[in-house]
C-alpha cells in the first residue's frame, strides 16, 4: 500500500481548490457548498448544455439560499465556480476531487481509474456513491490510499449530512482530512467504520421505504396517508433528533425505560407478518398511480423547487434556532 506522504492532511496548507467531476443535481450541490465556503471550483460536464443548465441552476439554487439568509453576495459565490469540459483541466491544482457520476460500478471504476492517473498525487479522491462502497472500485488504483466515499445528501447545500465511508487501505489521516474538510465547509460529516453496502442513511431510509412498502402492499393504508405519518408525525422530531434521542426522551426513565416499556412490541414487529416488499415494476405502478394522481409528472420539477423552498426555510429556522 502507499503511504500518504505526499498528501496534504490538513485542511489549511491546502489551495482550497475543488474539482467536482459531474454537474447533475448533487454535482451542482457539491458547487455551492464548496464555493460558499470560499473554495475555488472546478466543475466538469463534457456537455456544453449541461454545462449551461447548470449554471441555471446554481444561480437559482444561490437566489433561493439568498432569499432565505444562507448566503449573501450571490455573483461573488458564483464567482468562484468554473465549467470546464475536460477532465484534465477540472483537475488541474485540485486538492480534493469530487466524482458524482452514475451509480455503476463499471463507470465508477472507470473515472477513478483516470483520476488516479490525472490527478495530482497529492489530491484527495472522493465519490458520492449512495452505496457502493469504496472497496468496489478503487482495489486496483495505486493511490488507493487516498480514495473513499463522501456520500451527501440531496440537496448537500440544503441538507447538511456526508457519510465518509473508505475501505480497509485507506490511510487514516486521508479519513481524517475529509472529515475536516467536510466541517470547515459547513457540513455534517460522520464517520463509518465499517464498509456496508448503502451506509447508514440509504439504510436507515430502506428500512422505512420497505415498512411502508409492505404496509401500502397490504392494503393498510394509502400512500397518501403513509407519507403524512412522517411529514405530520415522526419527521417532526427527526428534523432535529435522531431515534435514539427520540426514544430517550418518550419515556420517564430515558431510553432504557422506552426499551422496557416497548421492546417486546418493536421486536415483534420485527419479524413482520405482512409480506416482503415488493419492488417489481408491477407492484411500484399502484403506488405510482397514487403519487401521479396527486402530481403530475409535468409538475415534478416544479414541486421539487417547492421542496428544497422548504427545506432552505427549514435550514434557516434551524440555523436561528441553534444561535
Amino acid at each position: 500500500m502507499q503511504n500518504s506522504e505526499h498528501v496534504s492532511t490538513n485542511p489549511e496548507n491546502m489551495s482550497k481548490t475543488v474539482a467536482i467531476i459531474g454537474a447533475g443535481l448533487i454535482g451542482c450541490g457539491w458547487a455551492i457548498v464548496f464555493a460558499r465556503a470560499g473554495w475555488r471550483v472546478s466543475l466538469y460536464e463534457p456537455h456544453q448544455q449541461a454545462r449551461l443548465a447548470a449554471q441555471d441552476s446554481i444561480e437559482a439554487q444561490l437566489n433561493l439560499l439568498e432569499a432565505h439568509h444562507l448566503c449573501s453576495d450571490t455573483s461573488e459565490i458564483q464567482s468562484h465556480i468554473h465549467c470546464v469540459a475536460e477532465l484534465q483541466a477540472a483537475v488541474q491544482g485540485a486538492d480534493y476531487i469530487q466524482e458524482c457520476g452514475p451509480e455503476n460500478l463499471d463507470e465508477k471504476c472507470k473515472i477513478f481509474r483516470e483520476l488516479d492517473k490525472i490527478a495530482s498525487p497529492e489530491a484527495i479522491l472522493a465519490s458520492s456513491s449512495s452505496g457502493l462502497m469504496a472497496s468496489q472500485f478503487t482495489a486496483d488504483l495505486s493511490g488507493r490510499h487516498r480514495a473513499l466515499v463522501a456520500h451527501p445528501v440531496n440537496p448537500p447545500h440544503l441538507v447538511p449530512l456526508v457519510e465518509i465511508s473508505s475501505a480497509e487501505w485507506t490511510d487514516p489521516n486521508i479519513i481524517k482530512t475529509v472529515h475536516q474538510i467536510m466541517i470547515s465547509i459547513g457540513q455534517t460529516p460522520i464517520t463509518l467504520h465499517k464498509e456496508i453496502p448503502g451506509f447508514v442513511l440509504n439504510r436507515l431510509q430502506g428500512a422505512l421505504l420497505n415498512e411502508a412498502l409492505r404496509l401500502s402492499q397490504a392494503g393498510i393504508a394509502s400512500a397518501e396517508d403513509i407519507d403524512k405519518t412522517i411529514r405530520d408525525g415522526l419527521g417532526m422530531r427527526w428534523s432535529f433528533m435522531g431515534p435514539f434521542e427520540t426514544i430517550d426522551l418518550n419515556a420517564p426513565g430515558g431510553l432504557a425505560d422506552y426499551a422496557a416499556r416497548y421492546g417486546a412490541m418493536y421486536r415483534a414487529m420485527a419479524e413482520p407478518p405482512l409480506a416482503s416488499p415488493d419492488w417489481s415494476k408491477a407492484a411500484i405502478d399502484k403506488i405510482t398511480r397514487e403519487r401521479r394522481a396527486a402530481l403530475d409528472i409535468k409538475d415534478l420539477n416544479q414541486r421539487q423547487y417547492w421542496r428544497d423552498a422548504r427545506l432552505a426555510a427549514l435550514a434557516a429556522h434551524k440555523q436561528k434556532q441553534d444561535r
